[in-house]
């Protein structure tokens, strides 16, 4: 449970990063609609993540790894699709905060395993 709650707070600080350094990924609202689609992007990557990687394993195998991008693109813009307080312009913003938020979420886990 804690560790669902980590993953919950590393991902509205992840969006909150996203949000800061790519222009036309926004979320609007306070803490609470970070936090609300940080719950969404965790649920998301609970539920919908491995049955995609599943499917798209041979894939991932053949571009080593790099498709797993795609899948965390798909996640952020399923998220967008379910919740109003979340707007990505393009496809370019979509990509750049895909990035930012797998490297923060990277550096959250890597906390986590510390502690």
């Amino acid at each position: 449970m804690i560790s669902f709650l980590v993953r919950i707070i590393g991902n509205a600080v992840a969006l909150y990063a996203a949000y800061m350094l790519v222009p036309g990924f926004v979320v609007s609202g306070g803490i609470e609609q970070y936090l609300i689609a940080g719950l969404g992007l965790a649920i998301l990557n609970l539920t919908v993540r491995p049955i995609l990687k599943a499917i798209s394993f041979p894939i991932i195998i053949l571009t080593l790894g790099l498709f797993t991008i795609v899948i965390n693109a798909l996640m952020l813009w399923i998220l967008d699709y379910f919740l109003t307080s979340l707007s990505i312009s393009d496809v370019m913003a979509l990509v750049w905060a895909t990035i930012i938020i797998s490297i923060v979420n990277l550096i959250v886990s890597a906390i986590r395993k510390i502690f």
